[in-house]
């Protein structure tokens, strides 16, 4: 048998997804790893929303409450809606801009593992002496005297997992650099693919500032360093600047790629080209560049002065401007089209007013002299949630129904999609609208309950109901997937029938190696230009031949897995405990000992020889 025949016959195993280093199974693993994240998130966020409903509510103590509350901000940005976007980036990038895998294959597994175990980690707080304590952006004055382990399991993961992000971002960059389809020039990439490049390239600059700012905090808790604590000579300010140096381009590394899901969505579903593309590209790449210039607009009340807040309310409010290009175009791309309400475009639709409300309380946080009554209420918890729910969640809903049946060559239900859709648009905005107006009536964030009679009580039980609404729409989800997934129903390449795209002309799902010949790209949407040609394939810029591919590796997994054992070492060792030092040690032989293996390791990947392409053809024919 082939390697080629071995590798096909070995798909589907436990450890087929251990040691694959094929960007559509790492997508795979990382929407397993991420929903299964934001379950945990929403579990944390409905405990959050029990305790309010009511005031003097004791269903869990002030303590257990900003443990809840600081995972589920930890764990919602950071491990469900990062690696959901992620999977998204590995599932379709690839495929759009007609490549056989990602640059590095490797490094792509290591990223994930490193999420993976990161997550773990920090997860695995609540069953070894408490969660952390100190909120997710863990303010420095916080955490520093925060009491227990928790703290230093958000260190620590935050790290592990920080790095399979930072890395997975640089492998993005360099494969869409370097691996495009014969023609597919950069004014040729679908908007997908330019959200994922301008998002990687934030990543490479964002997260070295939050990686710098964890490494501080893991001196002060671990060696006593001091750096934060200001009875010493330290300076929490400092924090702050790290983690939103780092925190204000994460916004838009979430919502880019989001922005990039409804540009594909909309085409497809008005049968038209997205309106005004070159602008697209311009407004995206300023909201990159833009992202960066902002960071302290997080920071009006610490007394940076007049003058510093001024620069920042002004660049708040100019990355209004091309986020608006963007809302205008995807209006005039719906101008005028041949309209189909699918589950993805009831999604697409829905975001365009959520998404422009949190952009609109985003500008009045923008004013620093009105920030002063906003900040620290809950009218900021109301435009955050606005902006990532009504724009990250709403894209990861919308992408899932649209990218499932390529992913996994079967359909979601239609029918149970919409119902999923109305119960959470109609919980979303229960949730959130009305925490404006609690903001405003000066309910603070961050507090574990509240005292009869300040007008609070109707306000919060509407917030509530409206959380118990999202949570029914997950799990209409979840039976959704199981029912599609039993009844497994095959789909052709192009399901939707719209496809403008290169992943619609491959089959449903994709074969190993994505492509037989690298397509001919001759425009944008090229694969609808070949469709109105009459063509049912792209045209191929190649003759067919051999395809070269890496082979699988299980040395990522623990490569990652020894600083997983490495970081309960090192938490560890600060409490003299007998065993943390060994523990940390091997850990660390661990992972270099898979790094030096992997240096060493004669690794030339295997052929898929024309003679089995062709056979498999002709099978398909058959």
């Amino acid at each position: 048998m082939s390697t080629y025949a071995q590798k096909k016959g070995f798909g589907g195993t436990i450890w087929d997804y251990l040691t694959t280093v094929d960007h559509k199974k790492i997508a795979i693993l990382y929407m397993i790893a991420g929903g299964f994240f934001f379950l945990i998130g929403g579990i944390e966020a409905i405990f959050i929303r029990i305790q309010l409903a009511v005031p003097n509510n004791d269903f869990v103590s002030a303590g257990q409450f900003n443990e809840i509350i600081t995972m589920h901000g930890t764990t919602m940005i950071f491990l469900a809606a990062m690696p959901l976007i992620f999977g998204f980036m590995n599932a379709v990038m690839p495929l759009q801009i007609g490549a056989r895998d990602v640059a590095f294959p490797y490094v792509n597994a290591l990223g994930f593992w490193l999420f993976f175990f990161g997550g773990v980690f920090l997860n695995l707080s609540w069953f070894m002496g408490g969660a952390p304590d100190a909120g997710w952006t863990s303010y420095a004055s916080l955490a520093v005297a925060s009491k227990g382990h928790g703290v230093d399991f958000y260190i620590l993961g935050l790290q592990i997992s920080g790095l399979g992000t930072l890395i997975g971002g640089i492998n993005f960059l360099v494969t869409i650099i370097n691996m495009r389809a014969p023609g597919m020039t950069y004014m040729r990439m679908p908007l997908f693919t330019w959200t994922t490049f301008v998002t990687s390239a934030l990543i490479l600059f964002a997260f070295p500032p939050l990686t710098v700012g964890l490494v501080l905090m893991m001196f002060d808790r671990l060696f006593g360093a001091n750096l934060f604590e200001v009875s010493m000579g330290g300076n929490t300010v400092i924090w702050e600047h790290l983690f939103w140096i780092f925190g204000h381009p994460e916004v838009y590394i979430l919502i880019l790629p989001a922005f990039g899901i409804f540009s594909e969505i909309l085409p497809i579903f008005s049968r038209k080209r997205l309106f005004g593309y070159s602008s697209m590209v311009f407004a995206t790449v300023l909201i990159g560049f833009l992202g960066f210039m902002v960071w302290a607009h997080h920071m009006f009340t610490t007394g940076l002065g007049p003058v510093t807040n001024a620069i920042f309310a002004v660049a708040t409010m100019a990355i209004g401007v091309p986020t608006g290009i963007k809302i205008f175009n995807w209006l005039l791309t719906l101008w005028g089209g041949s309209v189909k309400f699918t589950t993805p475009m009831h999604w697409a639709f829905a975001f365009i007013p959520s998404f422009l409300a949190g952009g609109v309380t985003g500008v009045m946080l923008a004013s620093a002299a009105a920030d002063y009554q906003y900040h620290d209420t809950y009218f900021v918890v109301a435009h955050f949630h606005y902006v990532i729910v009504g724009g990250v969640v709403f894209a990861i809903f919308a992408g899932t129904h649209l990218y499932w049946p390529k992913m996994f060559g079967t359909m979601l239900n239609e029918a149970m999609g919409k119902i999923t859709f109305w119960l959470f648009f109609i919980g979303f905005h229960l949730t959130f609208f009305i925490q404006h107006f609690l903001g405003l009536w000066g309910m603070p964030r961050r507090v574990f309950t509240y005292l009869p009679g300040q007008g609070f009580d109707a306000a919060n039980m509407v917030s509530s109901i409206g959380a118990a609404f999202m949570g029914a729409a997950v799990i209409v989800m979840l039976i959704n997937i199981i029912v599609t997934s039993v009844k497994n129903v095959k789909v052709g390449n192009d399901p939707w029938g719209d496809g403008r795209t290169l992943e619609w002309s491959i089959p449903s799902p994709p074969p190993f190696y994505n492509f037989k010949q690298l397509p001919l790209v001759r425009g944008l949407d090229a694969y609808w230009l070949e469709k109105m040609e009459g063509k049912k394939e792209m045209t191929p810029a190649e003759p067919l031949g051999d395809i070269h591919m890496p082979n699988s590796s299980f040395l990522p997994f623990t490569t990652a897995l020894g600083l997983f054992i490495a970081a309960f070492g090192a938490m560890y060792h600060v409490n003299d405990k007998v065993w943390a030092l060994p523990v940390m040690i091997i850990g660390l032989l661990v992972t270099f000992g898979s790094m030096f293996f992997r240096s060493v390791k004669d690794d030339h990947g295997f052929h898929i020889h024309k003679e089995d392409l062709l056979k498999e053809e002709k099978g398909a024919k058959a």
